[in-house]
């Protein structure tokens, strides 16, 4: 499966749960992940999307470690298979 192929399947899976998966661009800050995962009753989640077993570089590790530090959930998905886990876990945080 593609990297396009399961940010779909992600977009999808976020819609059915009443959310928006918005692609994240942000102009002069690299490394950020691709999607902000918005579901029902404020709860958000950053998921950088690769395709399988494909590792995050060390920018995009950085920028993950930073929005952790602030308090955000942040997930690597690259297995469709890890997206209901990702709903559940930002649901619950």
């Amino acid at each position: 499966m593609r990297e396009k192929q399961i940010e779909q399947e992600l977009v999808k899976a976020v819609k059915a749960e009443g959310g928006i998966c918005p692609k994240l661009i942000c102009p002069g800050m690299n490394g950020m992940p691709d999607r902000l995962v918005l579901l029902p009753g404020c709860r958000i989640g950053f998921v950088e999307v690769k395709a399988p077993g494909k590792k995050p570089r060390l920018l995009q590790l950085r920028r993950h470690k930073q929005l952790r530090q602030l308090g955000f959930l942040v997930f690597v998905l690259d297995s469709s298979k890890q997206i209901p886990g990702i709903i559940k876990e930002v649901l619950h945080a």
